[in-house]
């Protein structure tokens, strides 16, 4: 997401620098063509300010996709959290079992959590206010109690059968 908003903030200033050029460009005509230029001088700086105009519309309609590609993901989204809500709180609700039957206690098993939502141990440590050192101490704790290697066993334990292919699933 945030790499949206750098793609909009960045479509945005080159619109404002076509649009800076179109200006400057328009003023250059309108000194030169007063000064009796050439008509080739005039007719290249036309040539050059219809460019960055269409530059400015090629760009405003890109951006306008972008904004509507990203509203229907979001909408996709929020549909999806609606028609998976039941089993998504199901799922919660069994790796919180699963963590009680592991016996982590309260810090690991958010780090669980965290690990599971794909967060690095640095944002772990940011987002719990602790150090990285201890995010990753609770997580090497997480590991040994549950018997699993590491992260990447940690999200198959718990998502490997969400994922079979769909006729496996109808067997």
């Amino acid at each position: 997401m945030s790499d949206d908003v750098s793609n909009n903030r960045s479509t945005l200033a080159a619109i404002a620098l076509f649009a800076a050029v179109v200006v400057l460009i328009a003023w250059d005509l309108y000194i030169d063509f007063g000064e009796g230029a050439s008509l080739l001088h005039l007719s290249v700086e036309s040539f050059i300010f219809l460019v960055a105009i269409s530059g400015i519309v090629l760009m405003w309609r890109q951006l306008d996709r972008t904004r509507s590609d990203l509203v229907e993901a979001l909408v996709e989204a929020e549909q999806w959290k609606k028609e998976s809500g039941a089993l998504i709180e199901g799922l919660g609700i069994a790796i919180e079992h699963q963590f009680e039957r592991w016996n982590l206690s309260n810090a690991e098993s958010e780090i669980g959590l965290l690990l599971l939502k794909g967060l690095s141990l640095k944002e772990i440590a940011t987002v719990r206010q602790t150090s990285e050192r201890t995010v990753r101490e609770q997580a090497r704790a997480l590991y040994r109690k549950s018997g699993l290697a590491g992260r990447p066993s940690l999200s198959a334990f718990f998502l490997e059968d969400l994922l079979l292919p769909h006729k496996d699933r109808t067997s």
